[in-house]
């Protein structure tokens, strides 16, 4: 037994020595990574440094942050409300002097927006940037007759961004009051207005905000969280929301902009429209620009009412189609219309087109049509959704889509860089719905190419059209060859599924049903 004991201790001091072995030499392995159980001193009263990884995030933590919170600003002219540092002069950009053209540089604008103006190589100005800027700039108020592609929404920026640069107010507004209101129809104008002001402003401090239904509305509100704005663009109803809910204060506008003030009446929003206007101070205490396609007796009266004096500019239709856009007339059956259509597309290689009707039910079965063929297309028209119209849009212009499908009311005030042809599939009721199509191709003085097709259902609105622009325009007969399909490109069939057994089915007791 007491050999028993002796053995047991001398394996027990044999296992102790071993595992102290093994501590000391891990211990020895950490102090030489710096470990947990490194034995080196700190520097105050003998004590062990602290962990050096631990001490590393601590020294992370208390980093001081930068006042931007790391965050490089949006743009060097947004920097302390100035207008902007980077070294320009009016002397860079030099253009001519041309007979009976005016210079932007004729009207003595800011240097931050003539730095803008020379960014987006206009040269000229536009005939109603040249017929209403010497006036609006000085203050007066201006009612213009003018389609889109005019260069109107250029001329009432720059009229708003020059009186907010030259006029600084004293003091700080409170959030969601602006100096200027631009009100629009639709989702898609307010975003190229904004689109075209975030050009122009863009060497300074101005800040523009959107305002308009369908989506959104949390993104929108936060602009105004706690911010002063100094433009607001807006279609009237998300704009009387706001109001309603004290997001939005109208009574310090100094510029008023109704732009497509026809189109307005025709959708129903001048009660909306009304309401808004008489938020704003009143005609005398501010300036009103008022644009519309037509002058007809009612926006007349409406803008008698909201202007003072306005000076008075009416740019022509035929004036805006008939120098930059070369217009054709096809004499077609129903029946050839597609094949004509497909024609066209493919064989003059076509990559980005723009095709209107008159119904949504039309352009539904023309891109049922152009999927059978092949050709990749999408349509706008005002059931589809707001988000997928934005995305249509946006994918038609990076040229993700070959034919847009497009009703008068969807792509009415489309502007669509490097768009060569528009295609009428169907011609309008309405002679200016003509001018409007045939405007989304050949701007900025770039040339276009307008195609229509009139039928045996539709000929007898060429006439009305012919009138309106003061000109005949040229009918013609398409070749035989240009009126054949090919076959559609068949899709491939789902393969056959092998269909389900059957169960079969228990069979019932006649004998119990008899009973």
């Amino acid at each position: 037994m007491i050999s028993f004991v002796r053995n047991a201790l001398k394996r027990f001091k044999k296992t102790g020595k071993e595992t102290g072995e093994k501590e000391t030499s891990q211990s020895d392995l950490r102090s030489k990574r710096g470990g947990p159980s490194s034995t080196l001193k700190s520097d105050k009263g003998g004590e062990p440094s602290p962990p050096q990884t631990k001490r590393r995030r601590r020294d992370r933590r208390r980093k001081p942050r930068s006042p931007q919170g790391g965050q490089p600003p949006a743009h060097p002219a947004k920097q302390g409300g100035e207008e902007e540092k980077i070294h320009w002069d009016i002397s860079q950009f030099r253009v001519e002097p041309a007979e009976g053209k005016t210079r932007f540089q004729d009207l003595n604008l800011p240097n931050s927006i003539m730095h803008a103006i020379a960014d987006l190589g206009f040269h000229y100005c536009t005939p109603i940037q040249a017929g209403i800027l010497p006036a609006t700039l000085s203050g007066r108020d201006a009612a213009g007759q003018a389609q889109t592609g005019t260069g109107k929404t250029a001329a009432f920026l720059i009229t708003i961004f020059t009186r907010i640069l030259r006029h600084r107010m004293q003091g700080k507004r409170p959030p969601g009051t602006p100096r200027a209101l631009i009100l629009a129809p639709t989702r898609e104008l307010v975003l190229q207005i904004a689109k075209d002001a975030a050009g122009l402003s863009k060497y300074t401090p101005i800040k523009v905000a959107t305002v308009f239904g369908g989506m959104h509305y949390q993104r929108q509100k936060q602009q105004f969280a706690g911010k002063s704005v100094d433009v607001i663009v807006a279609t009237p109803g998300r704009l009387l929301d706001f109001q309603k809910q004290k997001i939005v204060d109208l009574s310090k506008v100094e510029i008023l902009v109704i732009d497509e003030a026809d189109r307005m009446l025709d959708m129903g929003f001048i009660p909306d429209v009304r309401q808004i206007v008489n938020s704003t101070p009143q005609k005398e205490q501010r300036q009103t620009l008022f644009f519309s396609a037509t002058l007809t007796d009612e926006v007349q009266r409406l803008a008698k009412n909201w202007t003072r004096d306005p000076l008075v500019v009416a740019i022509e239709p035929e004036h805006v189609a008939a120098d930059t856009v070369d217009q054709v007339i096809y004499i077609v059956t129903s029946k050839e219309k597609y094949a004509l259509l497909y024609n066209i597309i493919t064989r003059q290689n076509l990559h980005r087109v723009l095709v209107f009707c008159n119904r949504k039910d039309e352009t539904r079965k023309l891109a049922n049509m152009l999927n059978r063929y092949g050709i990749n297309n999408a349509v706008l028209s005002g059931d589809v959704p707001q988000q997928k119209r934005l995305r249509t849009l946006e994918d038609f212009k990076e040229g993700k889509i070959r034919v847009l499908v497009a009703t008068d009311v969807a792509g009415r005030g489309l502007h669509i860089e490097a768009m060569s042809h528009v295609i009428n599939y169907t011609l309008p009721y309405d002679p200016e719905d003509y001018v409007h199509r045939i405007g989304r191709t050949g701007r900025a003085g770039e040339s276009g190419t307008s195609i229509s097709f009139a039928c045996e259902e539709d000929a007898f609105q060429l006439p009305k059209i012919q009138e309106f622009l003061g000109r005949e325009l040229p009918c013609i007969q398409p070749e035989e060859e240009w009126l054949k399909l090919p076959p559609p490109i068949q899709t491939q069939a789902a393969p056959d599924r092998p269909k389900p057994e059957r169960r079969p089915r228990p069979r019932r007791n006649r004998q119990r049903r008899r009973n």
